[in-house]
């Protein structure tokens, strides 16, 4: 298969092209413009390789958009490419709206010109998958779970731009007859994740002896999903999958944020030990917010249309990916020296006046 991959020197899309490239052999044109979190080092083991093609390009450039499916020809898109981290989302939600949703709606008119001009038995075989994120659904209850007919209720600017991408790639398949699929997946984890993310920042921190901060009272559960398994999710779908349908992604792993802190350093501990347990360093600080209580996926759809299973669980999947930081610094250290170092994101203080009157009215 030609596949364009968009987003494809991030933490996702990366997994996703070594995957295709060396263990499928598709050719795949990798299209990311390269912002502070991806990392063309993810990428070394199939930069070389003939079946992928990078493309220095932004998904809101339409002509560049054109120029690539021209050039690829492509059998199918995944659409990866997104501002993802809610904290950046709360201090700046411009460029959250501007590559989540206009970039969205350039790819999505790129796809449907390119299809167009395909004759009936090339167009009947493109897919275009636009893979999103579990937090559009907003916060869970207790006991409940995340299907593909969960009502939207998004709470911060990252997931409300998700919320509008995913509702344009079904209105382009009601609209137009664009063979889209949408994905909506819960935490991801693994090896090669940019630094500002829980996980990795945890096990920086923790090596460099500094805080591990946890928002509030750490009470807060997200369903975790190692990158490798959602790869082959998205393998699946792109091969099986029904167009016009959505597909929920989890890993059946949901664990409150204390806990997975916790894990964390229980295997630093045991694989690099220090004079004192790193959970000494847990520090708890204010809560992010607007922030979501629990999510977790019902992925039985999945699993019974396309027969996908996670293989990673989480206590053997945190294991291995603390092993990998400890023996990839040379990836890690020019990010937390020269991108970010770990500092807090996300709060506030310049909107306390406008939350306070809120909360008056409220009252």
């Amino acid at each position: 298969m030609k596949v364009i991959i968009t987003g494809g020197a991030g933490f996702i899309g990366s997994a996703l092209v070594r995957h295709l490239v060396r263990d499928r052999a598709w050719h795949i044109a990798n299209v990311d413009k390269l912002t502070y979190a991806a990392n063309l080092e993810s990428l070394k083991s199939v930069s070389s390789a003939p079946n992928h093609r990078f493309f220095p390009a932004d998904i809101c450039d339409a002509a560049a958009m054109d120029a690539i499916f021209a050039d690829i020809e492509p059998d199918a898109v995944i659409h990866l490419a997104a501002e993802t981290h809610v904290d950046r989302s709360i201090n700046g939600s411009a460029e959250f709206i501007k590559t989540n949703i206009l970039g969205t709606h350039v790819l999505l008119e790129a796809a449907r010109r390119y299809c167009s001009n395909l004759n009936d038995g090339a167009r009947g075989r493109f897919r275009f998958l636009h893979v999103s994120t579990d937090e559009v659904f907003g916060s869970l209850a207790p006991g409940a779970f995340f299907t593909e007919s969960t009502a939207y209720d998004p709470r911060s600017p990252y997931s409300a731009s998700k919320a509008a991408s995913d509702h344009l790639a079904s209105a382009w398949y009601a609209t137009y007859g664009l063979p889209t699929i949408t994905t909506n997946c819960s935490n991801n984890y693994g090896p090669h994740q940019f630094p500002e993310k829980l996980i990795p920042l945890v096990i920086l921190n923790a090596l460099e002896g500094k805080p591990l901060p946890v928002y509030g009272d750490g009470r807060q559960v997200r369903d975790w999903l190692h990158v490798d398994d959602h790869v082959t999710a998205l393998t699946r779908i792109v091969e099986h999958g029904r167009v016009g349908q959505t597909y929920n992604i989890g890993g059946r792993a949901p664990m409150e944020n204390i806990a997975v802190v916790e894990h964390i350093c229980a295997a630093l501990d045991a694989l690099r030990p220090s004079r004192r347990p790193r959970r000494d360093l847990i520090v708890h600080v204010e809560d992010r917010p607007g922030h979501d209580r629990r999510y977790a996926i019902d992925p039985a759809k999945i699993e019974s249309e396309l027969g996908w299973r996670t293989e990673h669980s989480f206590a053997t999947g945190i294991a291995d990916t603390v092993r990998w930081y400890l023996e990839n610094e040379d990836w890690w250290r020019p990010l937390r020296d020269g991108v970010y170092s770990g500092s807090r994101l996300g709060l506030l203080t310049p909107a306390a006046p406008i939350l306070a009157q809120r909360a008056g009215n409220a009252a």
